[in-house]
């Protein structure tokens, strides 16, 4: 796919993949306190990219407690790194028009 990706393109998304990218994985509470974001909105985005396969939701016991895991599926992964290929190509145009323009 190439171009802007609507599964990730809203604000909440696209930061989630972006604290995912470089990990392994993540646990839920960390990542709603990153975001600023209720247990409720963070449960919503990431319900929209695993439906997509994007994203891998494990429930695991750490230290005897239950945790959350996220973490980006391969096809996540790829699909995030077209997406922010895109935004750089069109701030890349945006930049080059304002360029000629000035």
């Amino acid at each position: 796919m190439s171009g802007l990706d609507p599964a990730i393109h809203a604000v909440t998304r696209l930061e989630l993949c972006g604290l995912l990218a470089p990990v392994d994985d993540a646990e839920f509470s960390f990542l709603r306190e990153r975001l600023k974001v209720s247990d409720s909105v963070l449960s919503k985005h990431a319900k929209a990219l695993e439906q997509v396969d994007y994203l891998r939701i494990d429930k695991v016991t750490r230290n005897a407690r239950q945790r959350t895991l996220l973490s980006l599926t391969p096809a996540g992964r790829h699909a995030f790194r077209e997406h922010v290929a895109e935004l750089r190509r069109l701030a890349s145009i945006a930049d080059a028009s304002h360029e000629v323009a000035g």
